[in-house]
């Protein structure tokens, strides 16, 4: 019997802590009950994209989106959609009838301005089967450039392609395979940089756990442009299940031909070692990536020499991020006018981001660089929830800066951010609104950053401790205002001294606040007050006698006994110097008597 759907179950991360297994072998039990199971085939996944509706699963041909589905669901959905050919409307995201025409196709809304290139194969191939990678003109890249293109052509369309390094920086990534190809050396390297250590960050995960052979594809086909016969992939020891799809793939590519030994028969030779990082932010730069794998302890050295002259082992190593990986069979097959024909004119292409914090969409998306910032948070994101007002959006991760609601029409690429006092950094996006204490946003950013320093270099190991200092007395309530021009003092020598990137970006949350948000920190110094009622050393709770019913809810859930009265006789009242700022008198009061206060009295 012909099958005739397939069910696309998220097994990504998000999905996967949502519980997706379970809805996975709920379908398939009752597909079997059911007798359908030369019909329908159940697929895991990679990431899909809308990672806070999980679990989402996707049926094809019909185009239903099920969002948040649960275990129980599964008989209904068997029984109504897959027997009687009647979607489960209340499990859809959005009925496929009402979606509109993009290009010939009926979008859903989240998906209708992205573009998918790197994320092309997730969430639609399951990444454990090589033969459905193949499918989707997997390896056809590899065989491409080992039989009828040179090395040097290799690196030319790369080059010409304008592809830049997607892991912050934005290196052309096409000088830099010629400065290794170039480079004089036995012995070549080529490294895959997975070691996402950026708060909300999830890009490299994603594509990691449902498109490895990409990866794979790409280092291989780098390696033969650039002389290489070994690659190590670094990838940090949090991300198991991509770890072990990694594993899986690498096995696969090997038995089929695709790595080890004489390539395709071509007499190219190359393959891959997974190293597990222990989780150093640092270990995101290049040299301490390099330390690391070498066994030593990960820490970044002064440059040049640069890796691509002296690298791992002492040899010429060429290192790029996942993501950037991703591009190049994409790149190779299809070639470099069409991928300068995404994008603009210095940043071609597209972006992988990890949309997150206060937008109603959250997840992964891909979008065409030039993208306004504007277009991605509201049209895709969908947008500042519960009725709140935009106040900022982080790019760039703990390294990034705050960028406010003015110049949301500013485009994604990275000349743009930049001018602004952002970075691209390697995709983390989060949206902020008026809840969010820009202070409080610095300081926390600093405190990662000033944790995840390897403390080689004295700028960044006591400089950014001496600016988390002053951060914290201005949230305490202890600032001056002679503390806002020492932070961009000492700001502005830890970028232009530091040994590394980590050092060089850690700054920026600190000064983006400062530029676009001063006035808050001027109210936390001279007003005492916290207009977001986020920094506990400048709030209060007071109880309205008004409206306290003198229930005794708040007194008997006060963790630090601050709170006394006698029951039926309002109101309770609150001791300010036995209270502990918890807030749960707040949450449970069910008169809403307890009010939050913030500013000097």
């Amino acid at each position: 019997m012909t099958r005739r759907l397939d069910v696309l179950v998220c097994s990504g991360a998000a999905c996967v802590s949502s519980h997706s297994a379970a809805v996975r072998d709920a379908l398939r039990r009752e597909i079997e009950k059911s007798g359908l199971s030369n019909e329908i085939r159940v697929v895991e996944t990679g990431c899909m994209g809308p990672c806070e509706l999980g679990p989402v699963m996707l049926v094809y041909p019909d185009g239903a989106f099920y969002i948040q589905v649960k275990p129980e669901d599964a008989s209904e959905i068997v029984q109504e959609h897959f027997l009687k050919g009647r979607p489960v409307k209340r499990l859809l995201w959005e009925d496929p009838e009402a979606r509109r025409v993009v290009e010939g196709k009926k979008q859903i809304p989240f998906f209708e301005k992205q573009v998918k290139v790197v994320l092309k194969n997730c969430g639609r191939i399951d990444p454990e089967n090589i033969e459905e990678y193949i499918a989707a003109d997997g390896y056809e890249a590899l065989g491409k450039a080992l039989t009828q293109m040179t090395p040097d052509e290799v690196i030319k369309v790369v080059t010409d392609s304008g592809l830049r390094g997607r892991g912050g920086a934005g290196f052309p990534s096409g000088r830099k395979w010629q400065f290794v190809a170039s480079a004089s050396g036995e012995t070549k390297y080529v490294v895959c940089n997975g070691d996402e250590g950026d708060p909300g960050a999830f890009m490299d995960r994603s594509l990691l756990e449902g498109d490895p052979h990409a990866v794979i594809e790409g280092m291989a086909i780098a390696a033969y442009a650039v002389g290489a016969t070994r690659g190590y992939m670094y990838i940090r020891a949090e991300y198991p299940l991509a770890i072990k799809r990694l594993q899986i793939a690498l096995s696969a590519a090997r038995k089929a031909g695709l790595l080890g030994e004489d390539i395709l028969e071509t007499g190219f030779s190359f393959d891959i070692e997974v190293r597990m990082g222990a989780g150093a932010f640092v270990c995101g730069e290049e040299t301490a990536l390099i330390a690391s794998i070498e066994g030593e302890r990960g820490i970044a050295r002064v440059r040049p020499p640069y890796p691509a002259v002296r690298g791992l082992f002492g040899m010429p190593t060429l290192i790029n991020n996942v993501e950037t990986w991703g591009n190049i069979r994409h790149i190779i097959l299809n070639g470099a006018d069409w991928f300068r024909s995404i994008g603009t004119e210095t940043s071609p292409g597209t972006k992988v981001f990890a949309l997150s914090g206060k937008v109603k969409n959250t997840g992964l998306v891909e979008i065409p660089m030039g993208m306004t910032l504007r277009e991605l948070i509201f049209d895709i994101g969908g947008g500042v929830p519960n009725g709140k007002r935009f106040k900022a959006v982080q790019t760039g991760g703990p390294s990034g800066g705050c960028i406010p609601e003015e110049f949301l029409d500013t485009p994604i690429d990275y000349e743009s951010l930049k001018e602004l006092g952002a970075i691209m950094g390697s995709g983390g996006m989060i949206v902020m609104d008026e809840d969010n204490c820009m202070v409080n946003i610095a300081k926390f950013f600093l405190e990662f950053t000033s944790d995840e320093s390897c403390g080689q270099c004295v700028p960044c190991r006591v400089g950014l401790k001496r600016m988390l200092d002053i951060l914290k007395r201005i949230t305490s309530g202890n600032g001056t205002m002679a503390d806002l021009d020492l932070l961009e003092h000492l700001g502005e020598m830890i970028i232009e001294t530091s040994f590394c990137g980590l050092g060089k970006t850690a700054p920026n949350p600190v000064l983006s606040t400062l530029k676009y948000f001063r006035e808050e920190y001027r109210e936390h110094i001279e007003e005492k007050k916290c207009r977001a009622k986020v920094c506990t050393d400048l709030i209060t709770y007071r109880i309205d006698e008004d409206t306290c019913r003198a229930c005794g809810i708040c007194a008997s859930n006060c963790p630090a006994g601050a709170i006394t009265g006698e029951p039926g006789k309002p109101p309770y009242v609150i001791n300010e110097e036995a209270c502990v700022r918890c807030g749960t008198c707040l949450e449970v009061c069910p008169f809403g008597a307890v009010k939050l206060e913030s500013g000097a009295l």
